[in-house]
């Protein structure tokens, strides 16, 4: 778990640009463009009174989509995950704010300018480079340093947390002792052959663990339901779309697909006129006219130092992000053309353009296709939805609901609030079908918003209160774990007489499994083949003062009698990569322990409405 929080720490945005400044508990980051500048979203939760919206959730999604971290199939089921991280997250910015932490305007500015992905190739830098790569992840400059002003107020309370903690000299001692032993033992493994013939299990054994464990054999409220899904996409299918329209949706997409640009610039002023600089520009256009390379003559040409060794290339640009003029030169070229001589704030350019960022026409077709026909039942769509908000509301049964509209009624099994799977894991699904209206009265569900393009309403077949399940309905389950119960008893037994038979060296025959000087790096990386439960018996149990020491561990095969024979405490620098690593690894772990321990207060404390 605290790995876990360790891992999500930090932003989508954050690890694709800003690398390893940020430390905080976000699978794909908590701001986005829409998020931060749309109004009007829904919201879907409220934590201590802010709101958490269905907009955040989708952006973060497909974010998390687009990043190629997450199978679009995964899609719905990312929804839940990501709804329960933005909720930690905003309980960290609500405890930070109280706390009066702060980044100034000044730190912001150097963290971005030092970082190596905006400099260019002499290390200074570029605003061009910053501009293209956040909007290639979909941030504006405003929406990026709001971002980043968030992880850096995080980092700073983990920081906190973490310069809190300390080893002292002895632990650290202690420690490089334990990290650089070596031990060697044996192990033989107990099967549950060796005990099944002899196990028997009667009804008050039954009775006795089935009392015991009730709460393993509680069924939770659950209900039955009948749903309907209006699915746009469902009704894009049976649109036709001719070629003449696929070709134009491609060439709109060719307009402002993001393109490859190369330049020469020629800067004026100083040493040099403006009339000067045209007069070279031209020199080189006249000669690109007579058949010299671009690359060539922006190598001798260009003022832009940067780009003027790399054939002028300044990569993939988009639109919003540059000089009017350039961009407008750059997206009214093909690939492979030219533009006339351009003037910016920054001098005058000649472009080219050497690639665009879109497949060719045929690997597109489905997609063009699946946009359009979307976009031509937007409107019956729509119709649609209001018919179902309509018809639901004033329905006595989603049945007839289902006919008028021609969907299909869809059938759950028995869910509970968590075990739902599909479409009902979606946000807000199962807590509409628990809904009092709606469990209680009978009433359709609301419409429910799945995304932009899907909508739905659901009924309560079936529903039954939270109960015990009787022994005899859980029969066979009880009987199965009180077998393994008794057999892992027995196997124990068998084991803890077998240790006493050979510590009176009565020893019987044993197909021992033999582990020489094995480390704890061994046991830490899967260097062994060696189980992990006899591996963490092996290196608990207590150091031997003559013959060996026995323990026993639960294994996947049965239970292991482990003989402990030798400690090697090897004499090695306390300072060493291993030692220093483990202190490290020590020090993390008690600071994690610290963070997971106030999320958990903080959510304990915390009013946390799903709306």
């Amino acid at each position: 778990m605290l790995q876990q929080i360790r891992d999500r720490s930090q932003s989508l945005i954050a690890k694709i640009i800003v690398g390893a400044v940020v430390v905080a508990l976000a699978l794909f980051g908590i701001e986005s463009v829409v998020g931060l500048f749309t109004s009007g979203a829904d919201d879907v939760v409220e934590v201590n009174g802010e709101p958490i919206t269905r907009q955040q959730i989708e952006t973060e999604v497909q974010r998390g989509i687009r990043s190629g971290q997450v199978p679009p199939e995964q899609e719905r089921q990312l929804r839940n995950q990501v709804t329960e991280q933005l909720v930690t997250l905003k309980l960290l910015d609500q405890y930070i704010a109280k706390g009066g932490m702060h980044v100034s305007d000044q730190q912001l500015d150097q963290v971005i300018v030092n970082r190596s992905e905006f400099q260019d190739q002499s290390g200074n830098f570029s605003t061009d480079l910053f501009r293209n790569r956040l909007a290639s992840a979909g941030y504006t400059p405003l929406s990026f340093r709001q971002q980043l002003k968030n992880d850096l107020m995080r980092q700073q309370m983990q920081q906190g947390l973490t310069s809190s903690d300390f080893l002292l000299d002895s632990e650290r001692q202690r420690l490089a002792q334990l990290q650089n032993q070596k031990r060697s033992f044996r192990y033989h493994v107990l099967t549950p052959e060796e005990v099944d013939a002899d196990i028997e299990i009667t009804d008050a054994d039954l009775q006795s663990y089935y009392d015991e464990h009730q709460a393993e054999f509680r069924r939770p409220e659950e209900v039955r339901l009948n749903y309907v899904i209006l699915d746009q996409a469902d009704m894009a299918k049976d649109i036709e779309v001719d070629d003449q329209a696929l070709r134009e949706a491609y060439a709109k997409r060719q307009d402002n697909a993001e393109r490859r640009v190369s330049h020469i610039m020629v800067a004026y002023g100083g040493d040099r006129t403006e009339e000067e600089a045209r007069q070279r520009l031209e020199e080189a256009r006249q000669r690109l006219q007579q058949g010299d390379g671009f690359a060539e003559l922006a190598k001798e040409y260009s003022d832009d130092e940067t780009t003027a060794d790399d054939q002028g290339d300044l990569g993939f640009i988009s639109r919003g992000f540059f000089d009017e003029a350039f961009e407008n030169a750059a997206y009214s070229l093909k690939p492979g053309q030219v533009s006339e001589i351009v003037e910016t704030d920054n001098g005058l350019h000649l472009i080219k353009v050497t690639e665009l960022d879109l497949p060719p026409i045929d690997e597109m077709r489905d997609t063009l296709r699946q946009e359009l026909a979307l976009g031509q039942a937007g409107d019956r769509f729509n119709d649609q939805a209001q018919r179902l908000i309509d018809e639901s509301f004033a329905a006595d049964d989603l049945a007839s609901v289902a006919d008028d509209l021609g969907l299909e009624l869809q059938q759950s099994d028995w869910v509970s609030r968590d075990s739902a799977e599909g479409v009902l894991t979606e946000p807000g699904v199962m807590a509409a079908a628990f809904e009092p209206d709606v469990l209680e009265n009978g009433y359709n569900s609301e419409v429910i918003e799945l995304d932009d393009q899907r909508r739905m309403v659901l009924r309560v077949a079936d529903h039954r209160e939270a109960t015990t399940l009787p022994l005899e309905e859980v029969r066979a389950q009880v009987q199965k774990q009180v077998k393994a119960s008794k057999i892992e008893d027995a196997l124990k037994e068998r084991a803890k007489e077998l240790a006493s038979s050979l510590r009176s060296d009565q020893a019987p025959n044993l197909d021992w499994q033999q582990a020489s000087q094995v480390s704890r790096q061994d046991a830490g990386q899967g260097n062994t083949n060696i189980p992990e439960p006899v591996l963490n018996t092996a290196f608990k149990l207590p150091k031997p003062n003559q013959g060996s020491v026995y323990g026993q561990a639960k294994v996947e095969e049965g239970v292991a009698l482990i003989a402990l024979t030798n400690v090697n405490e090897s004499e090695q620098d306390g300072d060493s990569q291993a030692t220093a690593f483990a202190s490290q690894l020590t020090q993390r772990l008690r600071a994690q322990a610290a963070v997971q321990g106030l999320l958990e207060e903080l959510r304990t404390q915390a009013e946390i409405k799903r709306l």
